[in-house]
């Protein structure tokens, strides 16, 4: 009788029927690996091993979604649901809701996004009395960023002389300070930024063994998709929680390696078989998805890396068209060129807008393609822009959102104690900071105990405030037996947020409203999913966490048919019939910041190989202003990404 499993090939079965122990995957592009993981998760529930005991970590949610329903399709939605599966934020904030409290965190904490964090980090400096100049909120958040991914806390920072004298170098010999504020304001606002959420799980682990040991319980198979892109921090949770059952199944490809600017740490994948003993390898080297060109393209420039697992990608796929190399004077001519080429093929070939993708290396590089595509009335999206849950009318109901769920959180406070505009202005809001950091109080617990505390405020804006106190109040109380929508939707109209736009009636007042009734409509959409999950509620705790939580590639834009303007970092994962690769420069794509060393030059090749990768068909490179040697265009070799010498 036929089953699932001969759906696969040989090469891929082998990792599916190995049950026990630990295994690796070395999974290249196209080659079905997540019908690996998806296939391998269904054989150990019909092998008996129970969904509560399996856990799975995806590159993102969406990709977690999309291997549940899998899994539905082949063992029954009851079991599927039960699985553990997501990204490391999301599976281990769930996991720090139900333990976080041994940590002095409320179960309802606040999750802040980059945007919170900057923002909290600059009143910091300003209370401080900092120069902003010198001490910039990006480069200080981005540094606390990278002290936690590396699990340096506060502490650990002041007793390395290093980190301390390298600050003090920089300029900012303050930096430990505001760190150390930053994390108490997070402490007392009951929030964790994104970086917590892995710090906090690692210190829970080690400091708890009875939690530990729960989990090592729970989880006695773990399955780590793109184990190549994990951090340091990630790399000691995963190894803790698999250290007592040792049944672990990484599946990645060290070829794929590009977020080392993120933490990611390259050696995890390279070192697991030091880890475990007895590991199986298998390796995935069959390409289904690319033309022979263009996975020969990809294996001639990854060849040059010397750092590497040994694995030898082929495809069975047609020879495929040519990879074109065109070479531009300047970034507009680029532009006007590739906007013409998806015009071209758009009309010859009966293409719709959403088959193209134009990758870059940094983000300014799109202004030029903008302008040309807008030119030629083709429509396009730039996935990692401003992202729909960063719009500051939506970012204003969230806030009174998440206010209802956590009162201690200060920046969804400030954000809207006075908006739509109540009477309460700058000079009363920073007497309840000052008042709120003097008791070691949140600012809600302050303005709740105004008789108690002399701020020297009028007793017009004393009643002002003491209204807002009731109005966030009383939307806790609905909150207790309201689902996300319905809560929302009587917020959105109780503050007065829709009916501020409406009067505003510009252009962008009406956009703004819509916006909202955008965001209303996906929260009733939530609420309807929510339904075939187990233990969901489909209350606003779980919608406020699934956006804090979501990446931009995440969420679905609902129309499809528009050109994709991306950076190769961000198209990671995805595929598209047609890619442009575009600023094909020296010293801009491969970077000049990333030439100073080997490992810095290999990671670039490795980007490269994932532009490729991003093209079922084909490729095209277009190469401006300062002009680069070229070898056959079908081996794509250029002087940059040839260099062996490095």
């Amino acid at each position: 009788m036929k089953t699932f499993i001969d759906d696969l090939n040989d090469a891929q079965k082998a990792p599916v029927l190995h049950k026990d122990g630990p295994l690796m995957v070395i999974a290249g592009a196209g080659s079905g690996k997540t019908r690996v993981l998806t296939y391998r998760i269904a054989h150990l529930m019909e092998q008996g091993v129970d969904a509560f005991n399996i856990l799975a970590l995806t590159f993102t949610n969406k990709a977690a979604r999309e291997m549940k329903k899998r899994i539905a399709d082949i063992v029954g939605s009851s079991e599927a649901k039960n699985l553990w599966m997501g990204t490391f934020h999301s599976v281990f904030a769930k996991l720090l809701r139900f333990d976080g409290d041994k940590l002095g965190f409320p179960s309802n904490f606040t999750i802040y996004d980059t945007q919170d964090s900057q923002r909290l980090i600059a009143s910091i400096i300003k209370e401080m009395g900092l120069d902003k100049d010198i001490y910039k909120y990006k480069q200080i958040q981005n540094r606390i960023s990278s002290y936690k991914n590396s699990l340096i806390t506060v502490k650990a920072y002041f007793n390395n002389p290093e980190l301390v004298e390298a600050d003090a170098m920089a300029k900012r010999p303050r930096t430990g300070e505001i760190y150390q504020a930053y994390v108490e304001r997070c402490f007392k606002a009951g929030a964790m930024d994104f970086d917590d959420l892995l710090l906090r799980t690692n210190e829970l682990l080690n400091r708890f063994p009875e939690v530990l040991m729960k989990y090592q319980e729970r989880f006695k198979y773990i399955l780590v998709d793109e184990y190549q892109d994990t951090n340091h921090s990630q790399y000691l949770i995963v190894k803790a929680l698999a250290d007592r059952y040792q049944n672990i199944c990484v599946v990645g490809d060290d070829a794929q390696s590009i977020y080392s600017f993120r933490g990611a740490n390259i050696t995890n994948i390279l070192n697991f078989q030091k880890d475990y003993d007895d590991v199986g390898m298998y390796r995935l080297e069959q390409n289904y998805r690319s033309t022979k060109n263009i996975v020969n393209a990809a294996n001639s420039i990854i060849a040059k890396n010397k750092n590497q697992l040994e694995k030898v990608v082929w495809t069975a796929n047609d020879e495929g068209a040519s990879i074109k190399i065109h070479r531009s004077i300047t970034d507009a001519e680029e532009g006007r060129f590739v906007a013409g080429s998806i015009w071209e093929n758009r009309m010859q070939n009966q293409l719709s807008n959403g088959h193209f993708a134009v990758l870059y290396r940094t983000n300014s590089q799109s202004r030029a393609i903008e302008d040309a595509l807008r030119k030629r009335d083709i429509p396009y999206r730039i996935y990692g822009g401003l992202s729909f849950y960063q719009r500051k009318e939506i970012k204003d109901v969230l806030s009174y959102l998440r206010l209802v769920i956590n009162p201690k959180d200060e920046e969804a406070l400030k954000r809207i104690i006075n908006f739509p505009a109540r009477g309460i202005g700058q000079t009363t809001i920073d007497k309840l900071v000052v008042a709120a950091n003097h008791y070691n109080r949140s600012i809600f617990e302050v303005i709740e105990n105004l008789d108690r505390i002399d701020l020297k405020i009028n007793s017009g804006t004393k009643r002002k405030l003491e209204d807002f106190v009731t109005m966030i109040k009383s939307f806790q109380i609905m909150n207790e037996g309201a689902d996300a929508f319905t809560l929302a939707e009587h917020v959105a109209k109780k503050t007065g947020i829709l009916l501020e736009f409406k009067k505003d009636g510009t252009p962008e007042g009406i956009a703004r409203m819509e916006n909202i009734e955008e965001l209303l409509n996906g929260i009733k959409d939530f609420v309807e999913g929510q339904k075939e999950l187990a233990d969901a509620t489909g209350n606003i705790s779980e919608f406020l966490e699934d956006v804090a939580l979501a990446t931009d590639l995440d969420k679905d834009t609902g129309d499809d048919d528009r050109v994709a303007l991306m950076t190769i970092h961000l198209a990671k994962g995805l595929e598209f019939p047609y890619v442009y690769i575009v600023g094909m420069e020296e010293d801009l794509f491969p970077s000049a910041m990333s030439m100073n060393t080997r490992s810095e030059l290999e990671e670039e090749r490795r980007l490269f190989l994932c532009s490729l990768d991003q093209g079922r068909k084909t490729s095209l490179f277009d190469l401006y202003a300062k002009p680069i040697s070229m070898g056959k265009i079908d081996r794509c070799r250029t002087e940059s990404f040839s260099r062996g010498d490095r």
